[in-house]
């Protein structure tokens, strides 16, 4: 297939219960056969075969100097995997593993409503991110201002698909 015929794949569509989650992006091309560096996101991305509701498959994916070298099906050379910079890799929600208790994905706790143990509104979930003592939230207030809490028990005693509880003693009004 020429490379001037791989148009760079959309975003996966989902239903309204489902939907994309980004475990890769494409950071460039490696070599001249249509290798391509990706950016993970992800503990282990060979697990799955389909990104983008079909439009590229997973043919093989090994570590590399900064991330990692993947091989798509749908890629052939150089030019087409230059064209695919940038293109993120997604997955339905559906397809991650089940978690145990305790577990999250980062992905389920953006765009959640952050409220007091009283029940207080305090804003939503922003950002997760982690300096190394692991996760903090970021919630943004309806101000604009913004304060982090530790993803701990103490300063989070409980979080569902609905909200994000703050203990008082770590939530900034």
């Amino acid at each position: 297939m020429p490379s001037e015929t791989i148009p760079p794949p959309a975003p996966q569509e989902c239903g309204k219960d489902d939907f994309a989650v980004t475990l890769a992006a494409i950071i460039g091309a490696h070599g001249v056969t249509g290798e391509v560096r990706l950016k993970v996101f992800a503990e282990d991305i060979g697990r799955y075969r389909s990104f983008n509701g079909g439009a590229l498959t997973l043919k093989s994916v090994r570590k590399g100097p900064n991330g990692a070298i993947a091989r798509f099906a749908e890629i052939g050379d150089r030019t087409a995997a230059e064209r695919l910079r940038g293109t993120e890799l997604t997955v339905p929600r559906s397809a991650l593993p089940p978690l145990d208790d305790g577990e999250y994905y980062h992905v389920d706790l953006l765009g959640l409503p952050a409220v007091s143990a009283d029940g207080e509104a305090l804003g939503r979930v922003v950002a997760v991110d982690d300096f190394g003592a692991g996760d903090v939230v970021e919630i943004e207030r309806p101000s604009g201002k913004r304060f982090m809490v530790p993803m701990r028990p103490e300063a989070v005693p409980e979080w569902n698909g609905g909200r994000l509880v703050v203990s008082a003693e770590f939530a900034e009004f």
